[in-house]
């Protein structure tokens, strides 16, 4: 009985977002995404610019469901009993290598015999982009304190209300596509201040494309959603100008740093495992300061993909919702970029930070720092066949672009799960 009703309960949660243009691919007229709509007109080949998704990126919205919510309420740590022989074969992959290699992986294909393997789990790194998940997590908590009686005004919220990027959005190397659905051209730049987009479309231009000024303007309205409660869905440029402009900068900050961590210690994820401190824009700098730094760890990620999966971040809605902004329908890259997981659908965070020091007379560039060199993966994999696992690679390897590391590992751990090897 117990089975029948949790299969209900997810099905339920599914029916309930039902449109006539199913999300992600083609969810423009439910998130009002322009970027999804040059999608649908893709996939249907109404529109040919030379653009190929992969198969994997293909699902639509009622083909995304949470692979653990028949464990909704078992705990995170029964996830995370290691299996000896699975343990064994992952650390083979890594023979050779030193501690700048740090992996949680867990196997789901079976939710009721997970297999979780690690390596260095604990080990903290700088999380780059990594981080805007923490600001993703405390987007929807906040929603939900807005509306904690109806997820479909927490959607319409996020659909109509828009906002400008002002100052928050600069400086950031990273591009945005702007489609637009009257002439069907897509433009790529980066974000100036004029730009006004919806929650939703911020949202979606800090994941797919992972812009730091998106993630600072998103985390922005995260932070003045805690500061204004229920005046914020009426709350006008005017307002909240005032407000950074008179309000004390260390009870911003203070406000800043708790909406975005507060909900991972809620999650029982420590400070340790998982924290970010600073804004991802110089342009936030005058508004808002620093606080305690960032950090990640790959068990404090992993425990947040379990929680994800069994519908406990936030809610069951919230956290299928989370689930299909992380669903990787923009270009691959990294870890997701590997040619095994072409057929698999792919929910993705990539994140990187590097710095070089000339002085020393060794190679250094872009993503190849001589002082740190961090890139890390965060990977839901859903093979066609069912094979089903989570991923969380980080590396700091010295002098040398990472993203080949991480595109081999995925195939390698990929054999393994797939007991290929």
């Amino acid at each position: 009985m117990k089975k029948i009703a949790t299969i209900l309960l997810v099905y339920l949660i599914s029916a309930a977002f039902t449109t006539p243009h199913p999300y992600p691919i083609d969810g423009y007229e439910y998130t009002g995404i322009k970027r999804l709509k040059r999608l649908e007109m893709i996939k249907s080949g109404e529109l040919k610019d030379g653009t190929v998704l992969p198969p994997g990126a293909m699902k639509s919205y009622v083909d995304i469901q949470l692979n653990l919510f028949s464990r909704y309420q078992d705990s995170v740590s029964t996830f995370l009993v290691k299996d000896e022989a699975f343990q064994q074969q992952i650390s083979d992959l890594f023979r050779g290598l030193d501690r700048s290699y740090s992996l949680a992986v867990l196997d789901v294909t079976d939710p009721e015999k997970p297999r979780y393997a690690s390596r260095n789990e604990t080990v903290g790194y700088q999380p780059g982009s990594v981080g805007k998940l923490a600001v993703m997590i405390g987007l929807f908590d906040q929603l939900a304190k807005l509306y904690p009686d109806s997820f479909e005004d927490r959607i319409k919220l996020l659909k109509e209300r828009s906002v400008k990027a002002g100052p928050w959005g600069m400086t950031d190397e990273h591009t945005i596509p702007i489609f637009n659905i009257e002439t069907n051209k897509l433009v790529k730049r980066q974000v100036v201040p004029s730009d006004v987009f919806s929650l939703f479309e911020w949202a979606d231009h800090m994941m797919s494309v992972s812009n730091n000024g998106a993630a600072s303007i998103l985390w922005r309205e995260v932070l003045l959603m805690a500061a204004f409660k229920q005046d914020y869905p009426s709350l006008t440029q005017e307002q909240a100008d005032a407000y950074f402009k008179t309000t004390p900068k260390n009870e911003i900050t203070d406000l800043g740093n708790d909406v975005v961590n507060l909900p991972l210690r809620e999650m029982g994820i420590t400070h340790e495992e998982w924290r970010l401190g600073s804004f991802f824009t110089r342009g936030a700098n005058p508004y808002v300061g620093a606080k305690g730094g960032s950090t990640g760890t790959p068990i404090g990620l992993m425990k947040f993909l379990i929680q994800l999966e069994q519908g406990q971040v936030i809610d069951a809605k919230s956290s299928l919702e989370m689930k299909r902004l992380m669903y990787m329908t923009d270009r691959r890259i990294r870890y997701a970029q590997s040619p095994s997981l072409k057929e698999a659908a792919v929910y993705f965070k990539s994140g990187s930070l590097y710095k070089c020091d000339r002085s020393k007379g060794e190679a250094c560039g872009k993503y190849m720092g001589n002082v740190f060199n961090y890139m890390n993966s965060v990977a839901i994999v859903e093979h066609p066949d069912n094979y089903c696992y989570m991923v969380v690679l980080m590396t700091n390897v010295l002098r040398k672009n990472s993203a080949s590391d991480h595109m081999s590992l995925a195939a390698s751990i990929d054999k393994v799960i797939r007991n290929k090897n």
